[in-house]
């Protein structure tokens, strides 16, 4: 699935606008078809075209530096030095040597995917495109010096910054970071959660009980949850007896996302499996015991004795806890009912710089601009701050209507999924991102969802997730 912000549909208009500032016109050794695209045995995009981009001299001179190996931070960096030109400098921080896909990685579960199909590294983007990777981790952000200090003892000086760390996730329902470790993983950042997690639903014994929390709203991925709830459950009733359970235990009032169909999925499809309890408090879990307590919507205390736990904990724009190296560059600066919460980073959705703090921008998961959080949303975030700096550089204001694309792919099976999609548009009455709808007023729009749960969705999804990675990552 094509977005509307396709890398040629943007790389046009930079180059339009490099065009109007500069007086040149660049050529950029780069195509947009994707039978030009090689895949290995797992599915994943393989890197084998070595070109190394010929970056245009438009004219245009800044020193970025960017913090977050993410799929915010790997597609700003990228598009910067595509479309800004050789004289943009970009500094990628980032501590991992690679990233794994947070995208995809529920398949892991019922081992349709495995993990190294989903590890990324950043040799492309700085062969290709001359990005500068800096394999250390951000202890301190100078806003007034414009300066990073690294845990390697080293200090980047930035003209402008572009923060992209990602999420934390919270202490909650009596839980401690040990406990999402070693007993009661979440797996919310792909990686050794996932591992775990997998092996206690393989250690299951036959017609267990499987119980997954979803925190209320914002989190990362929207449908994700529901999405691992279905996975799950087709995994358990194929391999550990059609008497299992999964109950999900959801803190929000109603299904997050792709409403039809996973209703149709939880009511249908693995009807007797799926448990969904919308609307519950107080939840607290024995990480030893397994046992789960709540209050249900009744208002009702509740207990249930499960052998695996997943809680997906409530988040935080990373870095962002009382005394971390985002909250002291005062960063964080979101609320919730009107009460400062501290948990997010509210941006100007033009450029996504801070409200709080000029000249840095905040994209990704950790940002708060009236999208949902997500990894193409990241990469549709990336392009806008991206087009913005580079409009700023040139003297030029940033763009005042953009657009975006959100769109997923969720597996409802181990070979058929759902999928979803909206377009987003810049709201002036609230300056966030609003879904458009009715030629162009936001007002009272809705996200598509697939018609069907398919088996003709399930093959799409790897061609959009491809071009997905290939776009941030080669």
């Amino acid at each position: 699935m094509r977005t509307n912000t396709t890398p040629s549909r943007r790389k046009m208009l930079m180059l339009a606008a490099a065009a109007v500032t500069t007086g040149i016109i660049p050529i950029l050794g780069h195509t947009d078809d994707d039978s030009h695209e090689d895949y290995d045995s797992d599915g994943k995009y393989a890197s084998g075209n070595n070109t190394t981009f010929a970056l245009a001299n438009t004219g245009l001179t800044a020193n970025i530096v960017v913090i977050g190996g993410g799929m915010a931070g790997v597609s700003v960096a990228k598009y910067l030095r595509l479309w800004g030109g050789a004289g943009i400098k970009v500094t990628l921080v980032e501590p991992s040597l690679t990233y794994t896909s947070n995208i995809m990685s529920n398949l892991v579960l019922n081992n349709t995917r495995t993990m190294s199909s989903l590890a990324y590294g950043y040799t492309s983007v700085a062969t290709k495109y001359g990005v500068v990777i800096k394999q250390a981790a951000v202890q301190s952000i100078n806003t007034t010096a414009k300066s990073v200090a690294l845990s390697d003892g080293s200090t980047l000086a930035y003209d402008r910054l572009i923060v992209a760390p990602g999420v934390d996730f919270m202490d909650a329902y009596g839980l401690t970071q040990s406990d999402y470790e070693n007993k009661t993983p979440h797996a919310w950042r792909a990686g050794p959660q996932t591992e775990l997690l997998r092996t206690q639903l393989a250690n299951m014994s036959n017609n267990g009980t499987f119980v997954m929390t979803i925190p209320k709203a914002p989190y990362r991925c929207p449908p994700g949850p529901y999405e691992r709830a279905c996975l799950v459950a087709d995994f358990l009733k194929n391999y550990k007896g059609s008497a299992s359970k999964v109950i999900i235990l959801d803190e929000n009032a109603s299904i997050q996302a792709e409403v039809d169909n996973f209703t149709y999925a939880f009511n249908s499809i693995h009807r007797g499996v799926i448990d969904y309890r919308p609307g519950v408090t107080n939840i607290q879990i024995n990480p030893d015991t397994k046992v789960v307590t709540y209050t249900d919507q009744l208002l009702v205390s509740q207990s249930i004795n499960a052998q695996v736990v997943n809680p997906i904990p409530p988040h935080r724009a990373a870095g962002s806890a009382p005394g971390s190296w985002l909250a002291n560059a005062g960063l964080n600066n979101s609320s919730s009912n009107g009460v400062p919460d501290g948990r997010w980073c509210v941006v100007d959705v033009l450029s996504y710089e801070s409200t709080a703090v000029a000249g840095v921008h905040v994209i990704g998961d950790a940002s708060s601009c009236g999208l949902p959080k997500a990894g193409h949303v990241a990469n549709q975030e990336a392009k806008i701050c991206a087009d913005a700096i580079i409009r700023i550089a040139g003297g030029q204001a940033p763009d005042s209507g953009p657009v975006a694309n959100s769109a997923c792919y969720s597996p409802i099976t181990a070979s058929t999924a759902s999928w979803l999609t909206a377009v987003y548009q810049y709201d002036a009455s609230t300056r966030r991102m609003a879904i458009a709808s009715n030629g162009g007023v936001t007002s009272g729009a809705r996200a598509t969802e697939a018609a069907s749960i398919t088996n003709g969705n399930f093959r799409q999804m790897n061609t959009w997730f491809n071009t997905l990675m290939g776009d941030t990552f080669s």
